[in-house]
């Protein structure tokens, strides 16, 4: 998909956002969605809140890795997200 057509699908209301906790698969999911003439856009789960909004996307999509989300140390999103 060329960048004028994802702007065109941004544009459009059209938005996937795929937040990355450490997935060696992220960039594939978001490619996938793309195929589909759906945009995409790949944040780190930290992302501000108000960056999501402003993107305001019809679905979020958690990319996660292989630690374990009860370790210590676990990556963790808003609690508004």
């Amino acid at each position: 998909m060329s960048p004028e057509q994802n702007r065109h699908l941004a544009a459009n209301g059209q938005t996937v956002l795929v937040l990355d906790f450490g997935s060696q698969y992220t960039q594939l999911i978001a490619r996938r969605i793309r195929e589909q003439s759906v945009y995409s856009v790949v944040h780190p789960f930290d992302v501000p809140i108000d960056r999501v909004r402003a993107l305001a996307p019809q679905a979020i999509i958690f990319s996660g890795g292989p630690q374990s989300v009860y370790a210590d140390a676990a990556p963790i999103c808003s609690r508004e997200i």
